[in-house]
């Protein structure tokens, strides 16, 4: 078992509370690559910039030419911080942006395992590839930016580890397979007829489109769907008028739904299609003094954005064997997640791994979920982190064939 010395989880605390304070959000990461690259240069491990705002780096063992990645993400949210009992030594002095996402404790993780890495270089049994990465939160995502950039060349396999706010302290949960949700945003903008709230029969209100839209569209995705398939559709931001008697000109409907399977996915962006053709045909229908061929009319932005995360079956099983024999508190069939993570991207070119690590503790307060204002981590999952990510590395260095498919 990996023991990690004070000194070093007393570094990994310190760092995690300066990078909560100066978060940044995503593509907008300058001082946080900064950090990173000063950081890895008092260790002496050579990086480059990447993906934008990114870093790569490798820690050199033994020439027997495996490699592992490991993968922190950097972003913050743009979430005003709630001062708390618990934040007031460490609240963000970014208004506006927060870690509320756990990424701070991320890189922290990461670069206490690269300090380890770093003091233990001539005992690894080939190289760990370090990936700091830029832009999970907002897609298409940094995930791409960094392929691009050749994070993944040379490498065997690859590891991410995310904070949950409630998991129980220090329990890590993953599952082999799907586990993770392929994400879509979609934004609708209607267009209808402005005019004085005096003269309704002139006027085609967007409003009401939007308002049957939104009230209309879970049971026609229903209906479409098999009934066991799982699937969210949730909205996000509603736009409409400036002046409280007249009928706008648009309204705009903003929000995201997500499923396992992407023809799932695609069957709800049908849906919502259908759905609104619909709705112009009905509010067209009713236009007085006679239909219009211009409104009302809609346009409907709803591109994939991640494809659906799935852990490598091989990989995972192995490494349920290997941190069970560190950790007491694993649970390798965890209930599938329907958020989103572009660390999908990676697992499409090389096995691997995703798992949440659990930093809720309510005797301390510390309950609220990933992007609430008053989101913390109970700092004792840093080194619980720092230690699955260096277990999961060296087993996987010194006997590869376990996780990989014959």
């Amino acid at each position: 078992m990996i023991e990690l010395d004070e000194n070093l989880v007393s570094w990994v605390t310190d760092l995690r509370r300066w990078l909560h304070q100066h978060p940044e959000p995503s593509f907008e990461e300058h001082k946080t690559q900064d950090k990173v690259v000063e950081v890895l240069g008092e260790l002496g491990i050579e990086c480059r910039r990447a993906g934008g705002t990114g870093v790569i780096a490798d820690i050199h063992g033994d020439e027997t030419g495996r490699a592992i990645a490991l993968r922190s993400d950097m972003d913050a949210l743009r979430i005003q911080e709630a001062e708390t009992e618990l934040n007031r030594e460490y609240r963000s002095q970014n208004d506006g942006v927060m870690h509320a996402c756990g990424h701070d404790g991320h890189i922290a993780m990461l670069l206490g395992a690269a300090r380890w890495l770093q003091e233990h270089w001539d005992s690894l049994e080939g190289s760990v590839r370090l990936i700091f990465q830029p832009a999970e939160e907002v897609p298409p995502g940094g995930a791409g930016m960094m392929i691009a950039d050749g994070c993944l060349d040379g490498v065997d396999a690859i590891v991410a580890a995310h904070v949950f706010g409630n998991m129980p302290l220090s329990r890590i949960g993953f599952r082999p397979g799907p586990f993770m949700a392929s994400t879509r945003t979609f934004k609708v903008v209607i267009k209808g007829k402005p005019g004085h709230h005096m003269c309704p029969q002139d006027n085609i209100d967007p409003i009401q489109i939007a308002a049957r839209f939104i009230d209309t569209i879970q049971t026609d995705i229903r209906q479409r769907l098999k009934p066991n398939a799982r699937y969210v559709l949730g909205f996000g931001e509603v736009h409409a008028g400036m002046q409280h008697n007249q009928t706008p000109a648009e309204a705009e409907v903003v929000g995201t739904f997500r499923a396992y399977d992407v023809h799932d996915s695609e069957t709800i962006a049908e849906a919502i299609r259908a759905n609104l053709d619909g709705l112009m045909q009905a509010f067209g229908a009713s236009a007085v003094p006679s239909p219009s061929s211009l409104v009302p009319s809609y346009t409907l932005d709803a591109e994939l954005a991640y494809p659906p995360l799935v852990n490598d079956p091989t990989f995972s099983r192995r490494a349920a064997e290997v941190l069970r024999q560190s950790f007491a508190d694993v649970d390798d069939d965890m209930e599938p997640n329907l958020g989103g993570e572009d660390f999908a991207c990676y697992l499409e070119r090389v096995p691997g791994m995703f798992m949440f690590l659990g930093g809720g503790n309510p005797d301390r307060g510390i309950t609220a979920m990933n992007h609430s204002d008053r989101f913390d981590m109970d700092e004792a999952v840093l080194p619980t982190g720092v230690k699955a990510l260096l277990a999961l590395a060296t087993d996987f260095l010194s006997n590869p064939k376990p996780y990989l498919k014959s």
